[in-house]
């Protein structure tokens, strides 16, 4: 694979605001989203990525960077406190990259990458990108890197022509690691094939297939949020039929576990009793109660007070809901 050396600085992002960001992120796949664009984002699907790289954002579920109880605010908030420990356990300077960079061979104009930082004055690393996990995405970094974190970085690589780069991740708070990431470029290959395929149903404006996740099951719902009362008759569809069936009986099969589970736990609450907590072989389970809430009992103030519905209304939006039928 031929290397660029120098990647195109397309925009600064000094001199433009979060919307402005996000639009100019809309002209290419960017390094954040290259896992998400070859179905490897455990957080975001094909489906999600694509009704926003082709402007369909606005059905979805808002993302509020503020919100202090988002994983991405926080993120955010700590990035450079992740790096200065970074230069404090490494040794390695770094510099911000304040822009947004392009690839620079034309038949991958579509390859845009962000960088948290740039390592200066190393032969070893140029390249930093600062990670937070905290305890639920703790647990993919068990064994490494994530792969989806793997994909954002050799995607960077690839954008800028560099060769290695560090990823240090606070995780829980309380622990620093640091991760080296070479350039690989049989993986670069391979994930700038299937970049470019994903990229190809953006220009098309051809939706990407549904993979099971919540994120497509959220851009279905965002995507087609009415129906029209029209019938589609599948019964000829052999494809579509097969699907069908296979869904009956995994329902089914679904059904059998859930009554199995239900069996397999009473047997141990019954024999627990008031115990609180009971151990095993291999593990151990409780049976605590809650404590008591109390709330507003609002069926019962209305009956009272009838006039507040119509002083404070709040209407919920309906959804979609999806029933399985069997031809009798």
């Amino acid at each position: 694979m031929t290397r660029s050396t120098t990647a195109i600085r397309l925009v600064s992002t000094k001199e433009i605001d979060r919307q402005e960001w996000l639009n100019v992120r809309k002209q290419g796949i960017g390094s954040s989203d290259a896992a998400a664009a070859v179905g490897l984002n455990p957080y975001q699907s094909q489906l999600e990525l694509w009704m926003i790289k082709t402007g369909r954002e606005a059905a979805l579920p808002k993302v509020d960077a503020d919100d202090e109880s988002s994983p991405m605010y926080w993120g955010n908030i700590l990035e450079p406190i992740v790096a200065m420990h970074y230069t404090k356990h490494s040794g390695h300077k770094v510099r911000r990259i304040n822009a947004v960079l392009q690839h620079p061979d034309k038949d991958k104009s579509w390859m845009l990458a962000n960088l948290d930082y740039a390592v200066v004055g190393a032969d070893d690393v140029q390249i930093l990108e600062c990670k937070t996990a905290g305890e639920f995405g703790s647990r993919l970094w068990r064994e490494g890197v994530p792969e989806y974190v793997q994909c954002q970085v050799q995607h960077q690589l690839a954008v800028t022509g560099k060769q290695v780069a560090d990823v240090c991740v606070l995780i829980c708070g309380q622990e620093i690691r640091i991760h080296r990431i070479e350039r690989d470029d049989a993986l670069i290959a391979k994930l700038i094939e299937l970049e470019r395929q994903f990229w190809h149903y953006v220009l098309t404006d051809r939706p990407p297939p549904a993979d099971g996740s919540d994120s497509a099951g959220k851009a279905l719902q965002a995507l087609y949020p009415r129906d029209s009362g029209n019938t589609l008759d599948f019964s000829e569809d052999l494809e579509m039929s097969s699907i069908f069936s296979d869904l009956v009986r995994v329902r089914a099969n679904m059904d059998d576990y859930k009554n199995r589970e239900d069996l397999l736990k009473q047997c141990i609450q019954q024999r627990m009793g008031d115990c609180s907590k009971a151990l095993f072989e291999t593990g151990s389970v409780s049976w605590k109660r809650s404590k008591d809430s109390v709330g507003l009992d609002v069926p019962s103030l209305l009956l009272d007070q009838p006039e507040l519905l119509t002083k404070y209304p709040l209407t919920r939006s309906g959804s979609r809901r999806f029933l399985v039928n069997l031809s009798t």
